[in-house]
């Protein structure tokens, strides 16, 4: 039996090629299709942080087919949690949605090195925004 995701979940970061890729990769990752993952950015870049890919690669998670994509208002109404990463007032509001806005320094421009904290702390983020969406659904 299939079962449909339990919720929804978009990542907004301005060029959607590092942290919101990252934590777009870990929350696939850790919870399988029992959550709907997108990611997007207010100024896509042309392609994910190659920093980014690699930290993400030394922990097991291949991002690297992955491409910066618009934010669009669609993104948002679909989508049950809107986590934004630093694009400010970009990311539109509607009623019902959970909005919660991650504090992470932006892996653009950096090697590897830095980027290893940045992907260390979105994992304990990720983990954490699993256990309170778990928290919020009823026994099956």
């Amino acid at each position: 039996m299939t079962t449909s995701p339990v919720a929804s979940v978009l990542f907004v970061c301005v060029h959607n090629a590092g942290r919101s890729q990252m934590a777009a990769g870990f929350l696939r990752h850790l919870a399988g299709d029992r959550i709907e993952v997108r990611s997007a950015g207010s100024i896509p870049g042309d392609q994910v942080n190659p920093a980014a890919v690699a930290a993400m690669a030394e922990v097991g998670i291949d991002i690297s087919d992955q491409k910066p994509k618009v934010l669009t208002t669609e993104a948002v109404q679909a989508s049950d949690y809107c986590i934004t990463m630093g694009c400010g007032d970009a990311c539109p509001i509607f009623p019902g949605k959970h909005y919660l806005d991650w504090q992470l320094e932006d892996p653009a421009g950096q090697g590897i090195d830095a980027v290893r904290p940045i992907r260390d702390e979105i994992k304990k983020l990720i983990e954490g925004l699993i256990a309170e969406i778990d928290a919020k659904q009823p026994e099956q």
